[in-house]
C-alpha cells in the first residue's frame, strides 16, 4: 500500500478547541533543591476533521499548556469523516504504542480510552471502536492515532488513485 502524505491545513482560519491529555511534572535535582517543570501534551481539532498534537514545556502548567497548543496548531492533518465514523478500520504504530481503529454503526459512540479519545473527539469521529495496543505512553498513542487517521482514505481519493469510477470501487 502506497504511503499517502496527509493533507496539511493553516490553523489560522479556523475555529479549533484544544483538549489536554496529560501533564507531566518533571523534577531537576540542584544544589539548592529541587526544581520542578511541567511537560503537557494537548489535541486540538475542529470536531469537523482537522485535528493535531503539541508539547509543551515550561515552569508553570499553564504557560506549559498555552505552548501545546501553539505547537499542536503547527502540525494539523485533515481526516476523512462521513456522518461522524471513519471510512475503514486501520492499523497504525508508533514507537511500541499500536492502535487499532474500526468503523462502528450509527449511535456507537467513542469507544476508546485516554489519550486515543481525545484526539477521536478532536477530529470530529463520534462513532468508532478503538483499541490500544501495545504501549500505553501519552505521547505515542497520540501520535499512532493521529497517523493512523492521517492514513483513512475516502472513496473518491481511493477511486481517483485507481483511475475508476467510485461505482468500481465498491462493486470490484
Amino acid at each position: 500500500m502506497a504511503n499517502i502524505k496527509a493533507k496539511k491545513v493553516k490553523a489560522s482560519e479556523l475555529n479549533l478547541e484544544h483538549k489536554l491529555v496529560v501533564v507531566n511534572r518533571v523534577a531537576k535535582v540542584t544544589k539548592g533543591g529541587r526544581t520542578f517543570s511541567f511537560a503537557s501534551i494537548v489535541v486540538v481539532g475542529n470536531k469537523d476533521g482537522i485535528v493535531g498534537h503539541g508539547l509543551g514545556k515550561a515552569r508553570e502548567v499553564a504557560e506549559s499548556i498555552d505552548k501545546a497548543v501553539e505547537d499542536a496548531k503547527k502540525d494539523l492533518v485533515h481526516v476523512p469523516i462521513k456522518d461522524g465514523a471513519i471510512p475503514h478500520e486501520q492499523y497504525a504504530k508508533y514507537g511500541a504504542a499500536k492502535v487499532l481503529l474500526r468503523p462502528a454503526s450509527k449511535g456507537t459512540g467513542v469507544i476508546a480510552g485516554g489519550a486515543m479519545r481525545a484526539v477521536l473527539e478532536s477530529a470530529g469521529v463520534t462513532n468508532v471502536i478503538a483499541k490500544s495496543l501495545g504501549s500505553s505512553n501519552p505521547h505515542n498513542v497520540v501520535k499512532a492515532t493521529i497517523k493512523a487517521l492521517s492514513l483513512m482514505r475516502d472513496p473518491a481519493t481511493v477511486a481517483k488513485q485507481r483511475g475508476v469510477s467510485i461505482d468500481k470501487v465498491f462493486n470490484g
